[in-house]
């Protein structure tokens, strides 16, 4: 492997590996917001117990998604450093505004959720968490901001003198069509994510013996997590359908390989659910296919012009590889890793429908008053929320290597970014190292996790109210 690979690989474990924490994170702010509001108001010792339990829950999440998530900033310098000094000046903007603005926003208001349950009123305490919720929104408005840049450039020059592309239209990039449909998916996805993870280890408490006598409160966190994931699921797939049809739009070979569609359909192109054939999609044996289903997918009407991988290929390479002069581009073949495409976008697509329809199915198996406590229903629980992670990990596996050979589309390919100055055994010795940290943070995580699932909800204790000598006592860790 060169260099070129070895980045690749590290880049794609760690954010694939921080992307478990993010949904979770986002999804979770807003559940335990809904949950100690409705505290708030009807003052059931239930509702608190689970706002502190889920709570716990959340700040080990957060915690180690931080650190995880340290590293990608350090990666542009250390792996990446011309795809740095070209996309810098607009890459960089939301970037930065994503740290001064909404993680600070986040962190600020979650210091005075966990720490302020003795000195804020009620209804302002509940607030702080609804605050945290929208900076994890705006969190991922403005990293999707960047991301969808690269999918799709807009709102920017290209200056030939310095070798850039220079930030001409900071709205444009705010407001990219691309942003305007990932970021839905990807919010509601988390919703669903948090919902079914409400789901697992409520529904895991509920069937424990050792938990028995509070089987009424896990009942209540195990029917409002699959009420959300439910309705965040119907929402997945509607902004799935949506960010499908813009992705043929600006990026047509992302398309063409998630199918393994080589020539042009005119109309009525087909979406194979699984195909046997060669590796690379060209020659098939059988395919189980849907009719003029890929081309409402990606066009919206069932007569609508599919254009294969073939003539795509010709067609870049006449507008991007005849420029012998070109710094960024001019690669031997514009298509991506077909295999990988086309399987990680049906994953996605099964493991979200799979988790969304699990959601359901518990919300119709607890319906009134009912409650299953076999192993079945315990092992159904577990395995619904890391479903629903595997099915966000090959979203965005799907999304990066379906943009493949470009780091950025139309600008500059993937080979061109990769720090010049890094030697193969320096991104080696840094990959293996950072795979082992990762390792070790997953077993602590897991460690965290499963020990406080275990412990249950502690028992009710009224937080005590603030009064005037609060400001004067010290602050209390609440967990």
């Amino acid at each position: 492997m060169d260099v070129v690979d070895i980045a690749r690989w590290q880049f794609g474990i760690t954010t694939v590996y921080h992307f478990l924490f993010v949904p979770l994170t986002i999804g979770l702010t807003a559940l335990v917001a809904v949950l100690e509001t409705r505290w708030v108001w009807t003052r059931d010792p239930a509702l608190l117990r689970l706002t502190r339990f889920f709570g716990k829950l959340l700040l080990i999440n957060f915690a180690i998604g931080v650190v995880t998530g340290i590293v990608q900033e350090f990666q542009f310098g250390m792996n990446w450093s011309d795809y740095s000094r070209f996309v810098g000046d607009v890459f960089g903007a939301p970037l930065a505004i994503e740290g001064l603005l909404a993680f600070f926003l986040e962190s600020t208001f979650l210091g005075l959720w966990i720490f302020g349950w003795d000195k804020l009123p009620r209804g302002l305490h509940a607030a702080c968490m609804w605050v945290v919720h929208l900076g994890t929104l705006f969190s991922a408005w403005f990293i999707l901001a960047a991301n969808s840049w690269m999918q799709h450039p807009v709102g920017y020059r290209y200056d030939a003198e310095s070798g850039r592309a220079e930030l001409t239209d900071f709205w444009a990039v705010m407001f990219n069509k691309v942003q305007l449909v990932t970021f839905p998916h990807v919010v509601l996805a988390a919703y669903l994510t948090a919902g079914l993870f409400l789901v697992a280890v409520s529904g895991w408490l509920h069937a424990s013996d050792r938990h028995r006598e509070d089987r009424a409160v896990h009942r209540t966190a195990l029917r409002l997590g699959a009420a959300v994931a439910m309705v965040a699921g119907l929402g997945v797939a509607v902004s799935g359908d949506l960010q499908g049809k813009v992705m043929t739009e600006v990026q047509p070979m992302k398309m063409a390989a998630a199918e393994g569609l080589y020539e042009t359909r005119d109309s009525c192109a087909p979406f194979s659910v699984l195909t046997i054939g060669s590796l690379d999609g060209r020659e098939e044996k059988k395919a189980f296919t849907v009719p003029c289903l890929l081309s409402f997918l990606g066009t919206g009407s069932v007569d609508g012009r599919v254009e294969g991988i073939d003539d795509l290929r010709a067609e870049y390479a006449e507008r991007y590889g005849q420029d012998p002069g070109s710094a960024y581009y001019q690669v031997d073949d514009y298509v991506p890793v077909v295999p990988v495409t086309y399987w990680s976008f049906r994953l996605m697509i099964g493991l979200g429908m799979g988790a969304a329809s699990g959601g359901a199915l518990v919300l119709w198996l607890t319906r009134r008053g009912r409650t299953p406590s076999g192993r079945w229903f315990r092992t159904l629980c577990v395995a619904l929320p890391l479903g629903a992670a595997a099915g966000n990990s090959f979203g965005w596996i799907f999304t990066e290597m379906g943009r493949q050979p470009w780091v950025v589309f139309g600008l500059m390919t993937t080979d061109h970014a990769v720090s010049p100055s890094v030697s193969v055994t320096e991104a080696l010795i840094s990959v293996v190292t950072l795979t082992a940290l990762y390792g070790v943070l997953a077993v602590i995580e897991i460690g965290l996790i499963l020990l406080t699932v275990r412990s249950g909800p502690a028992p009710y204790v009224e937080p005590a109210a603030p009064d005037d000598d609060a400001e004067d006592r010290p602050l209390a860790f609440a967990y």
